[in-house]
Parts: structure tokens; sequence; C-alpha cells
């Protein structure tokens, strides 16, 4: 279940501290190794908080998303492994978030190795290896060049 209210949530029914850990991204067009990659950081910890860049993050940072943030929370919200998701509005939020959520581990895919080494003053920082074969930017690309008569489906 998602938290959506202000409280924390990091912690089991008696109070507790659950490990927790902390990731980033755009999540459009959720595939496979989005959830694996989900579900990877979750093993890593008791408690999943998703930042999710907000549209107007994604407008500095030069992406275009097919859904909006809203739908994009929606989906996310769907999938088990996530406790909690957080708006992501800048590059420099990281810190202050790992913060004030209590973060024990941060987690991207390895495509950002070394980008985030300089909060390993504050949680461990882990890069999980990206899901080989698909991404976000092949599934557009391979989506714009569809034919009306081809098969959606025949993607794989």
């Amino acid at each position: 279940m998602v938290v959506a209210d202000e409280t924390l949530g990091n912690c089991d029914p008696e109070g507790a501290r659950l490990k927790t850990v902390l990731t980033y991204g755009t999540y459009d067009l959720l595939h496979r190794g989005h959830v694996l990659l989900l579900q990877r950081a979750k093993q890593l910890g008791d408690f999943l908080i998703v930042g999710l860049s907000t549209d107007a993050f994604n407008e500095i940072k030069g992406k275009k998303c097919y859904y909006s943030y809203e739908e994009r929370f929606l989906i996310l919200s769907a999938i088990r492994y996530v406790d909690r998701i957080i708006p992501e509005t800048s590059w420099d939020q990281k810190s202050r978030d790992i913060a004030e959520y209590r973060v024990d581990t941060f987690v991207m895919g390895d495509d950002w190795k070394g980008q985030f080494d300089f909060l390993s003053d504050l949680c461990e920082v882990v890069y999980l290896p990206r899901t080989p074969g698909i991404s976000t930017n092949q599934l557009k690309e391979h989506v714009s060049q569809l034919d009306v008569d081809d098969d959606f489906y025949s993607m794989t």
C-alpha cells in the first residue's frame, strides 16, 4: 500500500524503524526493466520510497513524457514493491530527502554509476544493473516506427 499522507510511514506497526530504500525516476511507459529495478531495490530494505519526476522537472531535464505525473503516479502506485511516492522536483533534493525520510540505502540504475557517490556520506549508495534488452527510449523508438498494419504486441 502506498503511503499518501504526510507521515513518514517507514515504521512497522510496533513503531520500529524499517530499513528504508530510496530511488528516483520518471517511470514513463512502465516496462519490465522498471519493475525489476523496483523489485531489486525493495529487496535491499523493508520500505521503498520512489521519487517520481514531476512534469516540470522533466521539462528542465529535456525529457518529454507520454504520461503526465498524475498518470505515472497512479501506474507506479500499483506496483507492490513501492511503499511511498514523493515528487522529484529538482536535482539537489536528494540529500534533503535522505535526511527527511531517514533513508538507509539510495538506489539508482548503473547507467548513473558514480553520479551519486557524494551521497555515501549520508547513506549507502547502490547502483543496480539495467535489465538487458529494454529501455524507455528503445520502447519509444520502436512504437514510433510502427505502421498501422504492424502488431504492437510483436515487439518482444
